[in-house]
């Protein structure tokens, strides 16, 4: 349940605060960078700062990681990897500059960690 609600907390501060509050053109968007840009996709609605993307799988990811790093050694590694992967698309299709996948990743890894700290708190004798 924890692990839905670091998604759908870093989702929503994501999303619906800090996205209003920048209000950066998405590369797609942007009079300069879209007269380059590949249009892979769909641009997408709203703004570009953070990408909620990478901010949702990074909280996802860690909060995996710290969970279950004792009793599956290589979870941080595919974790991460899988959290970078969706993030790397994020760029390659000209929907977010680096930056804003960059910090989502921070923001995401953040939340992460919070969310894995709260639940270790609320069960102590939690092992896995």
């Amino acid at each position: 349940m924890l692990l839905a609600l670091s998604a759908g907390f870093a989702d929503f501060t994501s999303a619906s605060i800090v996205k209003p509050l920048v209000k950066r053109l998405r590369p797609c968007r942007d009079p300069i960078t879209a007269l380059t840009d590949i249009n892979r996709v769909s641009c997408g609605t709203g703004y570009s700062f953070p990408s909620t993307h990478a901010t949702d799988h990074f909280a996802m990811a860690f909060f995996m990681i710290l969970l279950f790093y004792k009793r599956w050694r290589w979870i941080w590694l595919w974790a991460i990897l899988w959290a970078g992967t969706i993030s790397f698309a994020q760029v390659y299709v000209g929907v977010h500059y680096p930056i804003d996948v960059t910090c989502g990743a921070i923001y995401g890894a953040l939340v992460g960690w919070l969310f894995a700290f709260i639940f270790k708190n609320l069960q102590p004798d939690f092992v896995v």
